[in-house]
């Protein structure tokens, strides 16, 4: 949890607001691929890439 406090005040110092959408669609995906391993979701996110 720490990190996520570092990381925002390093955002909110620098004015680096664009990395925010770029760090939650890779958070999204990461989640994605570790709910769908060994799930029968898994054929349809092949589709998706």
């Amino acid at each position: 949890m720490e990190f996520l406090i570092e990381l925002w005040a390093f955002m909110r110092a620098r004015k680096k607001f664009w990395l925010l959408p770029i760090i939650v669609v890779m958070a999204l995906f990461g989640g994605l691929v570790v709910l769908s391993q060994g799930s029968a979701v898994a054929p349809f996110i092949y589709t998706i890439f």
